[in-house]
């Protein structure tokens, strides 16, 4: 005998529930990562960007002769990222002004470190390896590749 006002799910309602939560969950995953990877590919992308702008930015300024004369073999580019943030002396300031170029050294956002690929104006364009002498460019660490199948490096 069952009870009239008896109330609640049965067994059934509560699998076919649960059954339509995971195939929604599962429909959900693969979008949070698309988005995760997109905003990963932005932020890599303005960095570059930022980085590359700070260098280009010095190189004009020791062009002007801001700086003073160039170290030799540099060819007026930063000797490394840190100078970009701890900034270089001006040379016709008395009171040591200095210019920054960079607030900070950005975080890769695929290795989750601070460390980039640097070439020097003297290495091979396709080189993983820097020769020291000077940064011209800056590339990703990571060996993730974009949608295309090129590798985030070669940004």
């Amino acid at each position: 005998m069952r009870r009239r006002n008896q109330r609640g799910l049965t067994l059934i309602e509560l699998i076919v529930a649960f059954t339509i939560m995971l195939i929604l969950s599962m429909m959900a995953v693969p979008l949070a990562r698309a988005r995760v990877e997109a905003e990963r590919r932005r932020v890599l992308l303005n960095d570059l960007i930022d980085m590359r702008r700070a260098i280009d930015k010095f190189k004009d300024n020791c062009d002007m002769g801001y700086f003073g004369p160039p170290k030799q073999g540099s060819n007026c580019y930063p000797e490394s990222l840190t100078v970009l943030v701890e900034g270089t002396k001006l040379a016709a300031s008395a009171d040591g002004k200095v210019m920054k170029f960079l607030r900070r050294i950005p975080i890769d956002p695929f290795t989750n470190k601070a460390e980039w690929g640097l070439r020097s104006d003297q290495d091979d364009p396709t080189s993983t390896s820097w020769g020291g002498q000077n940064v011209f460019d800056v590339y990703s660490k990571t060996t993730d590749k974009d949608a295309d199948g090129r590798p985030y490096a070669d940004w």
